[in-house]
């Protein structure tokens, strides 16, 4: 099932669904303060701003969907 090109294909689908759901994250986790309003949690401008590009959500998401099977996997290799 997942010889020839068919794994290149698997891997190449799951790479673009990966990118878009980093892109779909990154979206809704961006935050849009206005200069008028306080920032979240108090912080200063500076991280604020990065704050409202959306990265951090994409980083998190990353983290935890991306690195998290793989410390599954690593912890228990019988399962796997």
């Amino acid at each position: 099932a997942f010889a020839g090109s068919n794994l290149q294909s698997f891997l190449i689908g799951r790479q673009i669904c990966v990118t878009i759901c980093m892109f779909l994250i990154a979206r809704i986790t961006t935050m849009d303060v206005h200069e008028d309003e306080d920032n979240i949690f108090g912080v200063s401008d500076g991280l604020q701003a990065i704050f409202d590009t959306g990265l951090l959500g994409a980083m998190i998401t990353t983290i935890v969907a991306s690195l998290c099977w793989r410390i599954v996997a690593s912890s228990f290799p019988v399962s796997f």
